[in-house]
């Protein structure tokens, strides 16, 4: 049950969440999002792309350049399969303290 590593850092598991929400998005509208400069948002999509997980697809609004991303279905399945073992790993049941011990590893008392 281990985590992707591609996906684990704390700004592509943010890039990656966003993109599983929507069709695609504007470059500026994720960097917004995120908080992140345009400079961690690039490197960190370009990781992303280059494990086939997003698509990143560039064109014009007017005479504006833009860049949009698109959660592949790669990227998407890699996506579900992370939350899936993550919820694995927090779930109660992937717990080795006895039931009735819980409280006490919980810090509540008996």
């Amino acid at each position: 049950m281990e985590l992707d590593p591609v996906i684990h850092p704390p700004t592509r598991l943010q890039i990656v969440s966003l993109l599983a929400a929507a069709e695609e998005a504007e470059f500026g509208f994720v960097r917004d999002t995120l908080g992140v400069s345009d400079s961690v948002l690039s490197k960190q999509g370009s990781a992303l792309e280059t494990a086939g997980y997003i698509q990143v697809r560039k064109g014009y609004v007017g005479k504006r350049p833009k860049t949009w991303f698109k959660l592949t279905d790669r990227g998407r399945a890699a996506f579900t399969a992370y939350v899936a073992n993550l919820q694995r790993i927090v779930s109660p049941s992937g717990l080795t303290v006895a039931p009735e011990e819980r409280g006490q590893a919980a810090g509540r008392p008996r």
